[in-house]
């Protein structure tokens, strides 16, 4: 049985009503993505999570950088379970969760950057847990609506951080470049220094350029965790 919360160094995750967990490759997009955010000194951004689950992406982003976050999320347990978890982070006070559909937001309010964990598999088997099923497989939400909520959500110079599977992710690619989302950082991850590549973490902007490419191992040959993994995920992890 999975356990019911994950204790973070600054805040805690409890997960219990919801149906994805906390998982290494949603710690890496956030860890990866606050640290984007730091080094190109975006401070105090509106930022919005889109799908928000428990409200993972939202506390690590939060921890780490001086942002209002907006967290939208449509499953009743998930959102009744993210606003507790933001209530017990040391952040509440800028951490809201609203519940709705992503595809029916207006658009009024502009965002300067949005972070997903989306759907993964728009063709791929169904676990035959409902919940599950709809958390991981686009069953509801495909990868052009999510394309087409961002757009919408997004500034002129809003930018979208992504995480989905390796081989998923160039077909996402094209269908964000047709909507004028350009791929600006690209992280590949293994699960092992001997594996191949299993999820993709990218930044896209509306402004054309350079694709600033890197990757990151989870574990080494001996099975410890890699240099690099340990480095992102310090801020974060109790044991590290």
């Amino acid at each position: 049985m999975a356990n019911t919360f994950f204790k973070f160094k600054q805040f805690t995750v409890h997960q219990e009503h919801c149906a994805m967990k906390v998982c290494t490759d949603a710690c890496i997009q956030g860890a990866f993505t606050a640290r984007y955010l730091a080094d190109n000194e975006i401070t105090a951004p509106a930022i919005l999570d889109l799908g928000a689950g428990t409200g993972l992406l939202s506390l690590m982003l939060a921890q780490e950088v001086d942002a209002v976050i907006t967290a939208v999320e449509l499953d009743a347990g998930a959102a009744l379970q993210a606003v507790q978890n933001f209530d017990d982070s040391p952040w509440a006070h800028r951490l809201t969760l609203t519940r709705q559909d992503i595809r029916k937001m207006d658009g009024t309010v502009k965002y300067d950057f949005i972070i997903s964990n989306p759907p993964f598999y728009e063709h791929a088997l169904k676990s035959g847990h409902a919940g599950k099923d709809q958390a991981m497989h686009a069953t509801n939400l495909s990868y052009q609506e999510l394309i087409t909520a961002a757009d919408q959500q997004l500034a002129a110079s809003g930018e979208l951080s992504v995480l989905l599977p390796y081989m998923a992710f160039e077909g996402f690619r094209g269908l964000a470049q047709l909507a004028g989302l350009h791929l600006k950082q690209v992280l590949y991850i293994r699960q092992s220094v001997t594996h191949g590549y299993f999820r993709t973490v990218g930044i896209f902007s509306r402004k054309p350029g350079n694709t600033v490419v890197s990757e990151l191992a989870v574990y080494g040959a001996d099975r410890v965790y890699t240099p690099g993994f340990v480095e992102l995920l310090q801020p974060y992890y109790l044991y590290l």
